[in-house]
């Protein structure tokens, strides 16, 4: 089930009723008046996000993994998992044109037989998309001819996770292989890589400082077979933060440019599934493995020391 909250009191809104099952990925338009989802009942639908009402509903093969708007909202695209027999596809509707959602016929399709596709962004003013890969690879899609502009591998493992910058001239991703990199948008050039001990699920950058946060852990699955030294489940002390890490995997601080880690803060029992900054750069979210999302403020101090650096 999809909700909706107020993020200044915590208040739920409302929730968006008819997926049977898990949902992969959530985007809102820029006027957030529409949403789009995906899951793993093999739908990706679109609602109204005012009133909760769904839009559209296309039916697919498989899970889907990713979803995404344009940037003007009027194109949607997204992309199913390589499962049950079924190849990894990038699906692109126009939801100007209402034939092709009848019809479930998408205006173009690209398909990914090699690796799949776990994570993907829109890039500037719509032109191509960025997608992650199972593989740990990136690749740019053209979203007018679907041609394959771009293609490199800095991961070693899975790309979990995507996000831009404000202005879109660069992004982030988060990986299995305990590193987050930075890239060019346009280029694909890799800028910087921030390293932690921890798989990482997630990734942010802030929209006013040059500030990233990283959210991540050990699945349980793996942590029954590994040492609690392999794992990095040994308490450890960082400056002003004592940092247990089996109840606390904690989100952290890297500065931008310097690639270097300047705080940590614990709060989620688990694995960090997602991290996110709020548009005006004062707070930011992250969802765990526990079931809560928590929203933490930023004090006012952190303005201060960073003006004053």
């Amino acid at each position: 089930i999809v909700n909706v909250w107020y993020s200044v009191n915590g208040e739920r809104l409302g929730t968006y009723n008819g997926h049977t099952g898990a949902v992969w990925c959530v985007d809102a338009d820029w006027d957030t008046r529409h949403v789009l989802t995906g899951s793993a009942d093999n739908s990706c639908r679109l609602w109204d996000c005012e009133t909760g009402k769904q839009l559209a509903l296309v039916k697919t093969s498989s899970a889907v993994r990713t979803c995404g708007f344009d940037f003007g909202g009027n194109i949607i695209m997204f992309s199913t998992d390589k499962q049950m027999g079924y190849q990894c596809f990038v699906s692109f509707f126009d939801l100007r044109d209402p034939a092709q959602i009848e019809n479930n016929e998408p205006y173009m399709k690209i398909p990914c037989s090699d690796s799949k596709i776990t994570s993907a962004v829109w890039g500037p003013l719509g032109e191509f998309i960025i997608a992650g890969h199972e593989s740990g690879e990136l690749n740019q899609f053209s979203a007018k001819s679907g041609e394959q502009l771009s293609n490199i591998k800095e991961h070693t493992k899975q790309i979990n996770d995507i996000q831009t910058s404000r202005d879109m001239t660069m992004f982030i991703t988060a990986s299995k292989d305990n590193t987050a990199k930075l890239f060019d948008c346009t280029s694909l050039e890799h800028l910087k890589t921030f390293r932690t001990e921890r798989p990482v699920n997630s990734a942010a950058l802030s929209p006013i400082f040059d500030h990233v946060v990283l959210g991540g852990g050990q699945e349980a699955m793996d942590v029954t077979t590994t040492s609690t030294r392999i794992g990095k489940f040994e308490a450890r002390h960082v400056p002003s933060l004592t940092w247990s890490a089996p109840d606390s995997p904690g989100l952290l601080f890297f500065h931008l440019a310097f690639e270097e880690e300047f705080g940590r803060v614990k709060g989620h029992f688990g694995p960090i599934n997602s991290v996110a900054f709020h548009p005006d750069g004062k707070s930011y979210s992250s969802g765990g493995e526990d079931g809560y999302v928590r929203i933490h403020y930023f004090d006012p101090q952190y303005f201060e020391f960073e003006f004053e650096a």
